[in-house]
């Protein structure tokens, strides 16, 4: 199945809280607003500094990575994190703002859910509402419009719009700040300036060894074949639709160094596509591109853990704290 595995699993990364298992989006401490987009009901969560939901602050709106995962899970009495990093210090300054995907549960119990925690029928396929609307495209009109709405809110300063995302978040808030005057700032966190078939490929060729008959990043090369041939298929019977792909593999690096506003670049130096975050760093010094700055993590992969001497995840050192607070002192500088 041709899924995108990039991408950011919050129920690995985040802190578990105990206790009463709460019953509404208020008991698990998040400030619940529906929205209207093209006569469908969007949900989004907003966390605030316990106290101050009312009071005046800028937006940091938050692209998370990709697949219909529940924003809120739950197990039993174990409350999962929406979050991969603990959001206590953006909450000083920030409202933090983050959508739930389409046709997906805003909260649900993970024994409703696959293994990964992503929500599908029966048949073990993701809905056809969902699959329709996973559009780049979509996710980028549909955030300006939400950031439209929220702005004009008393509680919503507009002297700042951060926009930040992770993996195939960070395609989409490239789009938001490319199309969007509204946004300030853009944190591009792991993402790859090339598209994602560029990952794709480059996931085949890791795992594809001498030996193989079969070629995996051949086999992606064909697909993508597959896809420009036939970029509005909306069959997603293998995973995502060529037209999500299609949408997914425009280079962001275009966009990007058309950029004027300030962009961090936060990547682990031993993601799969850490190669590309270098090229582009090299090219925007050729080029002269000031409002840029990057931050490398040495020795950590996609979700910023570090790898052990064989090449194995260490989960015992959990890095995305430390890069949400690099995050912050990157916009107390900008």
């Amino acid at each position: 199945m041709k899924y995108y595995f990039l991408i950011i699993l919050f129920f690995l990364f985040s802190q578990i809280a105990k206790g009463q298992q709460p019953k509404s989006v208020k008991d698990f401490g998040y400030t619940y607003i529906s929205f209207n987009y093209k006569n469908e009901n969007v949900e989004i969560l907003v966390k605030s500094k316990n106290g101050e939901e009312l009071i005046q602050k800028p937006l940091f709106f938050f692209c998370q990575g990709s697949l219909p995962i529940p924003l809120i899970k739950y197990n039993g009495s174990e409350v999962y994190g929406v979050f991969p990093f603990n959001p206590d210090s953006l909450t000083e300054k920030y409202h933090i703002v983050i959508v739930s995907k389409p046709f997906t549960p805003l909260i649900a119990d993970t024994k409703i859910l696959s293994p990964s925690f992503n929500y599908i029928d029966s048949s073990g396929k993701f809905s056809k509402g969902y699959s329709e609307r996973n559009l780049l495209n979509y996710y980028v009109e549909r955030n300006i419009k939400i950031i439209k709405y929220l702005q004009s809110q008393s509680w919503v300063s507009k002297t700042q719009l951060v926009v930040a995302g992770h993996s195939e978040g960070s395609t989409i808030a490239t789009g938001m700040s490319y199309k969007s005057k509204r946004v300030t700032h853009l944190i591009y966190a792991s993402g790859n300036p090339m598209g994602r078939i560029m990952s794709m490929i480059g996931q085949g060729r890791v795992h594809e060894t001498y030996q193989d008959s079969v070629n995996l990043g051949e086999e992606e090369i064909k697909y993508w074949e597959d896809v420009v041939k036939n970029n509005n298929d909306m069959d997603d019977s293998k995973g995502d639709t060529h037209k999500a792909t299609f949408e997914f593999s425009e280079p962001p690096i275009i966009q990007l160094l058309k950029l004027k506003i300030p962009v961090l670049v936060s990547y682990g130096t031993k993601d799969e596509s850490a190669a590309f975050n270098d090229f582009m760093r090299v090219d925007f010094i050729r080029k002269g591109k000031r409002n840029f700055t990057f931050n490398p993590y040495v020795g950590t992969e996609h979700n910023f853990f570090p790898l052990t001497t064989d090449n194995k995840l260490n989960y015992d050192i959990f890095n995305w704290d430390k890069v949400a607070n690099d995050w912050l002192k990157w916009l107390d500088k900008h």
